[in-house]
């Protein structure tokens, strides 16, 4: 178990857990079931959550995970209950400008920074993700927790 310092679950570990096509389902599942009973906070934003409904409303086709919007909206429900919520403030605005110019973010790249930014500006220095590559800029802000290792 790790230490009971929260964490925010970037998008694609909502969707891992999900769809048990993913390789990293039982990973996914097994962190937001214990890691909360065993103390460690996991949150959420509103970022993470439309992204969700996003990719789990889309086509396989288009890599999405095919479900309905009842499915999905049932799904996003039950993964909330389980997560405290940020929310995306003024601060968050402000430190996402100051985040994405010192890491040179430009384009999608700015999903990931707007996702730091809420976490630090709620004082969460954690983000937890299943690729880590995206966040690799971001470690002088957050530290970053692969999902494959835990």
């Amino acid at each position: 178990m790790m230490d009971a310092k929260t964490v925010l679950a970037d998008t694609n570990v909502l969707l891992s857990a999900s769809s048990p096509s993913r390789d990293l389902h039982a990973q996914a599942l097994r962190v937001l079931r214990d890691w909360p009973n065993e103390g460690v906070p996991i949150c959420t934003s509103g970022q993470v959550l439309r992204e969700y409904l996003v990719v789990a409303t889309r086509s396989y086709e288009l890599n999405g995970l095919g479900l309905s919007l009842s499915q999905a909206l049932t799904n996003r429900e039950r993964l909330e209950a389980r997560m405290k919520f940020l929310d995306e403030t003024h601060a968050v605005a402000m430190r996402l400008a100051r985040i994405a110019e010192s890491a040179s973010c430009v384009g999608k790249q700015i999903h990931d920074a707007n996702l730091v930014a809420t976490a630090l500006a709620h004082r969460v220095d954690r983000i937890l993700t299943d690729d880590i590559t995206h966040f690799a800029r971001f470690r002088d802000f957050v530290e970053i927790v692969d999902l494959r290792a835990v």
